[in-house]
């Protein structure tokens, strides 16, 4: 709807209101850049609404009755325009465009379009690999909105001062990402803008942008004292980050003995309101575990009439990997060959070429396939109306920037300061890794995420990085103190630093140096700081390069209740490489919570919109998640194959959990029910609607 008017007096004259907000109070869109003009409009709405839920003001008071009652009062006037609710009517001839001023990237001047963006991948020539296939098949595939599903709601407290100062304490995955847009939708110097990051409730992708922040903000300034915000759970999935739903055409060749020969795939993904769907990472990840000479690949970032979407554990890869799992699967049947054995026949290994174009390091892809044949889960016999699925899950993970400073204390224990908010246990994991360089006990050292004036620059927690990219920062930092604890031994002996070596926690003479002295424990050279030199401290910043892919095979055994179509998940094992696992236990919780959230996914969850655009199930009550009495026990099983591009061989594990599980769930239901289905989610309604066509019924 285009908005005529807002009129915030009655709200501001209440008794209580210290401040009312609109989008006339931050600065005008066209002086942002674009990516930037995009978050601002979305914290709050300009000349139009663009979806059910997209806040055009705000109000601060003394008591959340008194704001309630005064956001009540506010008379706003619209326009109503049509929209375009779905993928359908986004990409239609005579669609109602949500932009006409934006020019689609990846495109030659179409006109005006929905089309936000185009990516391509591709090598070699497709039909002539069809064209040599014994065996060709084409489906189609699709997934709705889903919701992240953390616990927490979105919440911050700002305090703006008068000299332009912002503090803000927030629930977010990144404090710099929350400084640098939150700054600039206010138009502020980033070094104006201080964020402490507070302990968080769950995230999964979908705190890695703002929605309150700057709003907060410009309340604080005019009612000249703090203000909090908290959303409800109704306000989260009426106005935040989804997840993007997704349609995806597949067509595979493949040989009778089953090797893959050609394979092309076209997307859609719905961007919401604004551009910034996960096309690019789902058309980098669809065909990335297989190896084929020719293939190509397109994806299309379509804007819609709802909330903008945003990241959730792998974005873009699980919607993927449910097109393509489930289509090789349906080949393995056709074929009549194992769909492990299929996998395996396919698979990557080091030194194969990824669609997008890295060649691989090494790699377990073959490893964590291998490990889920010979589990004792594989071979187990099944039961009446039971059936089991595989799929393969895979994820690039990322590097990006981190810094660490790595502080010793003088009775030797240490602090080690990230800007990293913990969402997975890193904290535990960074600690690990500088307690084993330090070689003194873990609980000797305090993990600190810190403020963005205290901590060095670090990216957002998210593409699996923090223990890779930060844990390798902290390593560079602790390497430093260990290079200074030498220096001060060296002192402390009146020796040469290349004198000394440092091995298990402790300085000793180098072999040939001659020296007799007695091996000086960290805690013996911390307390002799003051005399040595002063405090010890070591910084470490790095651009991370290497990231290792991912590799995940979950097995799962489901049991289809025929008279009602419901899917009961008797049996799930989840198989992964992780590199090296820092700490094998929290490795493992997030493998399990991984599948979990898949599982629903795969069986339940979805956004129910009416037709004008309004979610209709905006709480945990009707938008149905998986409870602890819905699952097994997910059985997860670790491979370690070092990734070469860390100096401990890591691999992030927190995201690749999510992507196998939609297709796992998928085809251990159509081996037990006989019936395929090609759009999630596989509720009860919709699977007993398929069987009953399926036999017809």
């Amino acid at each position: 709807a285009r908005v005529v008017s807002i009129d915030t007096s009655a709200a501001a004259a209440l008794p209580g209101v210290k401040a009312v907000a609109t989008g006339a109070d931050l600065p005008a869109l066209e002086n942002l850049p674009r990516g930037l003009r995009d978050i601002a409009a979305n914290v709050l709405a300009r000349d139009k609404v663009l979806y059910h839920g997209h806040a055009v003001a705000a109000v601060a008071a003394t008591t959340a009755t008194i704001a309630e009652q005064a956001l009540a009062s506010i008379e706003v006037e619209y326009e109503p325009l049509d929209a375009a609710l779905d993928l359908d009517a986004a990409l239609a001839e005579d669609a109602p465009i949500l932009d006409a001023t934006r020019k689609p990237q990846g495109l030659e001047d179409p006109g005006p379009t929905n089309i936000a963006a185009r990516v391509e991948f591709g090598r070699g020539e497709p039909e002539t690999g069809f064209a040599a296939a014994d065996v060709v098949l084409e489906r189609e595939y699709e997934t709705q909105t889903v919701h992240q599903g953390y616990i927490e709601p979105h919440a911050c407290t700002v305090r703006a001062s008068a000299d332009d100062q912002v503090e803000v304490w927030c629930t977010t995955q990144g404090g710099f990402a929350v400084r640098a847009m939150t700054s600039g939708v206010l138009g502020l110097d980033q070094s104006q803008v201080k964020v402490t990051p507070t302990e968080i409730g769950g995230g999964f992708g979908g705190k890695t942008t703002i929605y309150q922040e700057p709003v907060a903000a410009v309340l604080s300034r005019k009612a000249g004292r703090p203000v909090k915000m908290v959303m409800t759970r109704e306000e989260v999935f009426r106005a935040t980050g989804p997840v993007a739903g997704s349609r995806i055409r597949l067509k595979v060749g493949a040989t009778r003995d089953g090797r893959l020969l050609a394979a092309t795939a076209t997307m859609w993904m719905e961007a919401g309101a604004y551009p910034g769907s996960p096309v690019q990472a789902a058309a980098m990840c669809i065909f990335a575990p297989y190896q084929m000479e020719h293939l190509f690949i397109e994806g299309f970032d379509v804007v819609v009439n709802k909330p903008k979407v945003a990241a959730y554990r792998a974005p873009g890869a699980p919607q993927a990997a449910f097109a393509i799992e489930s289509l090789l699967d349906e080949l393995a049947v056709e074929l009549s060959i194992d769909p492990i054995d299929l996998r395996l026949a396919n698979a990557v290994e080091e030194g194969a070429q990824l669609p997008y174009g890295p060649r691989y390091k090494a790699i377990g892809m073959k490893e964590t396939l291998e490990t889920a044949r010979d589990h004792p889960h594989y071979s187990a016999p099944l039961g009446p109306n039971q059936g089991r699925g595989v799929a393969l899950g895979f994820w690039f993970n990322n590097g990006l920037s981190s810094s660490a400073d790595v502080h010793l204390t003088d009775d030797g224990t240490a602090v080690v300061v990230t800007g990293n908010p913990d969402i997975g246990g890193s904290r535990a994991s960074l600690a690990i890794m500088c307690a084993e360089e330090l070689g003194i006990d873990v609980h000797k050292v305090r993990p600190v995420v810190a403020d963005t004036e205290t901590a060095g620059y670090t990216d957002v927690t998210g593409g699996s990085r923090v223990t890779f990219a930060t844990g390798w920062a902290v390593i560079d930092a602790t390497r430093a103190v260990v290079a200074e604890l030498k220096v001060r031994a060296a002192k402390m002996w009146e020796c040469e630093p290349d004198q000394v070596d440092f091995k298990d926690g402790r300085c000793l003479p180098a072999e040939g140096s001659g020296l007799e002295n007695e091996p000086l424990t960290v805690a013996e050279i911390a307390r002799q700081m003051g005399r040595t030199g002063g405090p010890i401290n070591g910084q470490a910043q790095l651009s991370a390069k290497g990231a290792g892919p991912g590799f995940a095979a979950h097995l799962c055994d489901v049991e289809v209740d025929p008279e009602t179509g419901k899917v009961d998940v008797v049996r799930y094992t989840a198989v992964q490489d992780a590199g090296c696992a820092i700490h094998p236990s929290y490795v493992e919780g997030q493998i399990q919570g991984g599948a979990a959230q898949g599982i629903g996914w795969a069986l339940n969850e979805e956004y129910c919109f009416d037709s004008d655009g309004v979610v209709e199930n905006p709480g945990f009550l009707d938008y149905r998640m998986p409870v602890a009495s819905d699952l097994p026990m997910i059985d997860a099983v670790i491979v370690e194959v070092p990734n070469p591009g860390h100096p401990y061989g890591v691999r992030g594990v927190g995201e690749t959990p999510i992507v196998a599980p939609l297709a796992a769930v998928a085809n251990a239901v159509e081996r037990a029910s006989g019936t395929r289905m090609s759009s999630l989610p596989i509720s009860p309604p919709r699977l007993l609607e398929a069987m009953m066509k399926g036999t017809g019924e």
